[in-house]
């Protein structure tokens, strides 16, 4: 019996086992599963919502009421706040923004991001027409494009999704935007599927972002009502917004965006225009204003056409821009230093309106140079209310006789900056005097000088010359230059007036106690007031940005030095072939001469700046305080002056865009001329895959070495 009770009692304990085991098996399994539900519904949701801003934002037919399109929103909020462990940095949530301070970084473009020539007449267009048949025979197609009026943007995707937004910054790097372009509803997060033409696991896409007439205005609208300053443009206003420091910020400011140019490896077709129709089908917003054409009269037509009809446009455009359809003619074609050779844009003829000169002042820059500027009777213009407007020389008011008192004709150069063009002779008064061009600095009272073979009047007292002192700081501390971001918005002008700083070695000994507590009132161009001064925080972030900029490179430490004749190329190829400052410094006119793109004028004013010996003394209290005297190389970036006096051009596809930078990068690391184009001058072209037939036929003609790769990195490196 008792043996019988053990099996019993045995029995119910393995009964219960079994129970509670099936009991955490159903639960789990039930669980799991609702998990999985609730991960495809939250899945299933950001589809449907971004789908209906595809629809809204970049096709313009929205299928949901506002109301119900909010309460789709409103759901997955929900669940993505009860269920944080689903977070995606791409779900359409995520495109309100955030109020933290966002700090931008740097970020280096996969493809440079160049300038365009520009054309203003059927002749010049007819001779870029003419320079591209040269080169691809006639059988060449172009698209036609409107040039949008707004700030250039780089999108990275990876596997359909947004990996960063980068500004177009000095074209070889910008800053990392990528939180704020969130904010644009008609740049898509994540792409849509095309089983036709899938999209390459990597890609960039280049565009415009812009501010809507109707959003300008209303924004205006309020700033007036709150008696805040008026924006200037749309153009400026949406640049200002895509850096605006809180994505929250942007958000509020309802950009657009139009992309315009597609770069990668794997691209669905070889041609431009058909590449840009597919992205359409990803999701991006592409203008079906773009069209192809085939002859010179079909691009005047497309010209002629928008020239009349931009004012219809719901946003600014300032001209039209002209590719060649075909890749393979681009990589033919190839570049220039800045720009493409397969490319042009057109600008509009600027926008002219008749006003009174009141007076002309006169501004001295930091080189010395005289500008007289125009002061003016306000009057609109292109959208703004223009004051102001530059004469440019002494010689520019001679051929104009321009008087006081004299009603001038103004438009905007490539409709930024304000130019007096004309008088008009009907109105003038009968008293009104021949204007006397200044010969004294308005500032310093030092006599002016005017060198041989140039137009501007120059002050010489460099040295003491207020405007001169403060705009050297300005430009050693700009973006391009050593960076130093913290010091802007008149920051410079407070420490010179303090007599904080004198000159730029001065930065690197200032201390938080010396700078915290200055102020200045400034004045504005409408006449408001406003204080700005060096609080806790502004004076912390001013050491740090200071402290940073001591890793900036050689060659832009050598941009910032402001040597007359010397801007970021020459600064560039003056830091890669002399690799050090005490290189530099000792080098003569002759030596200067063997750098390529530098001539007569360039080296004797390189050799004249370091032949001071205040210079000197500047560039010695510079070294002493760990600025970056001498050129920095990647470990496996070798260098010498194997390629010395040589032009290389580097064609076809290595594998990567990194790849191909690098081997450029090896050329002039090595003293080569990295050259775009063949020619006769040409020593070496290194080829890749699907290198031009064009460069491949001129190099056969001159027997230029083709060299591969491996051929090109053993003849840099024996």
């Amino acid at each position: 019996m008792y043996k019988n009770l053990l099996k019993l009692i045995l029995f119910f304990e393995i009964f219960y086992i079994i129970l509670n085991l099936k009991i955490i098996i159903y639960f789990y399994i039930d669980n799991n599963a609702t998990m999985n539900d609730i991960e495809k519904q939250i899945e299933s949701l950001r589809n449907e919502i971004n789908a209906h801003n595809h629809a809204y934002y970049v096709n313009s037919t929205p299928s949901i009421s506002d109301y119900e399109f909010d309460m789709l929103m409103k759901k997955l909020e929900t669940l993505e706040k009860q269920y944080p462990e689903y977070f995606n940095a791409n779900s359409p949530t995520q495109r309100v923004g955030s109020d933290v301070d966002i700090k931008f970084t740097q970020i280096t473009h996969n493809y440079p991001m160049l300038s365009l020539g520009n054309t203003y007449s059927i002749e010049e267009l007819a001779e870029f027409d003419n320079r591209v048949r040269k080169v691809t025979g006639n059988d060449v197609e172009y698209v036609c494009e409107l040039k949008f009026d707004g700030a250039s943007l780089s999108l990275t995707y990876k596997d359909g999704a947004l990996q960063h937004a980068v500004t177009r910054g000095d074209g070889t790097k910008g800053d990392d935007v990528t939180l704020n372009v969130k904010t644009i509803k008609s740049i898509p997060l994540k792409l849509i599927e095309n089983k036709m033409h899938h999209y390459p696991k990597e890609f960039v896409i280049r565009g415009e972002v812009f501010m809507p007439h109707n959003v300008f205005e209303a924004l205006n609208k309020e700033r007036e009502i709150s008696g805040e300053q008026l924006l200037a443009n749309p153009r400026n206003a949406a640049s200002g917004a895509l850096k605006n420091h809180k994505s929250s910020e942007t958000s509020k400011r309802g950009l657009d965006c139009y992309l315009y140019f597609l770069l990668g490896t794997d691209l669905p077709t070889n041609f431009h225009f058909e590449n840009l129709q597919i992205a359409k089908t990803w999701g991006f917003k592409i203008a079906d204003t773009t069209k192809k054409v085939k002859t010179l009269d079909e691009i005047n037509e497309y010209i002629n056409y928008w020239n009349i009809h931009r004012n219809e446009l719901p946003f600014d455009i300032d001209g039209i821009v002209i590719k060649v359809n075909s890749l393979q003619q681009q990589e033919e074609l190839g570049f220039t230093a800045k720009i493409p050779r397969w490319a042009t844009s057109y600008k509009f003829k600027a926008e002219q309106v008749s006003t009174e000169l009141k007076n002309i002042v006169f501004q001295v820059g930091r080189t010395g140079a005289i500008t007289p500027v125009a002061e003016l009777n306000p009057v609109q213009l292109a959208g703004t209310t223009v004051k102001r407007a530059s004469l440019h020389n002494a010689d520019q008011i001679a051929l104009l006789d321009i008087r006081i008192g004299d009603f001038v004709f103004v438009e905007k150069g490539g409709e930024i900056i304000p130019k007096v063009i004309g008088v008009d002779i009907n109105k003038r008064k009968s008293d009104a005097q021949p204007m006397q061009y200044i010969e004294y600095c308005p500032e310093c009272n030092t006599k002016l000088e005017r060198i041989i073979g140039e137009a501007k009047h120059y002050c010489p007292n460099e040295e003491e010359c207020p405007p001169q002192i403060k705009g050297k700081i300005e430009h050693f501390i700009s973006r391009k230059a050593m960076n130093i971001d913290s010091l802007g918005e008149g920051k410079v002008e407070i420490l010179y007036d303090n007599k904080v700083i004198n000159d730029i070695s001065d930065l690197y000994t200032l201390t938080y106690q010396q700078i915290f507590g200055l102020e200045k009132i400034i004045e504005s161009e409408d006449g408001k007031t406003k204080k700005l001064s060096f609080k806790e925080k502004t004076a912390e972030n001013i050491i740090k940005g200071i402290e940073n900029s001591k890793n900036t490179s050689f060659e832009q430490f050598l941009f910032a030095l402001g040597i007359r004749y010397v801007g970021e190329t020459i600064a560039k190829k003056l830091a890669m072939y002399f690799k050090s400052m005490d290189t530099l410094m000792k080098a003569s006119v002759d030596d200067l001469l063997q750098v390529g793109d530098i001539g007569e004028s360039i080296a004797q004013s390189v050799v004249a700046f370091f032949g001071k010996e205040k210079n000197i003394n500047l560039i010695n209290k510079l070294k002493s305080n760990g600025l970056q005297m001498q050129i920095k190389v990647e470990e496996h970036l070798s260098q010498s002056q194997k390629l010395a006096g040589r032009s290389v051009v580097v064609s076809g596809n290595f594998g990567t865009p990194q790849r191909r930078k690098e081997l450029e990068k090896l050329v002039e690391l090595n003293g080569g001329k990295l050259a775009s184009s063949v020619s006769s001058k040409t020593t070496y072209i290194v080829a890749g895959e699907n290198m031009g037939p064009d460069k491949r036929k001129k190099a056969e003609e001159n027997n230029i070495p083709i060299l591969s790769e491996n051929e090109f990195l053993n003849l840099i490196h024996t």
